[in-house]
């Protein structure tokens, strides 16, 4: 069974920095693309950033500049690396990726990131 397991979320100051990772159990199972998601507290989940089967990457524009996805094959893990945090970024952040091998959706458990003033 295909699980994403989120890591990396925690407690920072505005300015500092977080990467984020979304690893696919299993050594069988290969990310093709996905994305990041994040939900503050009384809001709509959001998207934060995608990358395609391709590499290609998509983000918010409150996260240009600042965020960057990237994926490691080898490792089956998807990153989200975060630079200059603030308190707007606080949120439960998830992943979501399409597995090879499935060819199906999975969301990870969500991970929380809070940033300080």
């Amino acid at each position: 069974q295909v699980q994403l397991v989120e890591s990396g979320g925690g407690w920072v100051q505005a300015g500092g920095s977080l990467r984020l990772s979304c690893a696919a159990s299993g050594s069988t199972f290969s990310v093709i693309a996905g994305g990041w998601y994040r939900q503050a507290p009384g809001k709509q989940r959001e998207l934060v950033a995608t990358i395609s089967s391709g590499g290609s990457t998509n983000y918010a524009d409150s996260v240009k500049g600042r965020f960057t996805i990237s994926r490691d094959n080898a490792k089956n893990t998807m990153y989200l690396q975060m630079n200059s945090l603030t308190p707007e970024d606080t949120a439960v952040y998830y992943c979501n990726a399409v597995i090879k091998q499935t060819l199906r959706t999975y969301w990870g458990q969500g991970t929380q990131v809070a940033v300080s003033s």
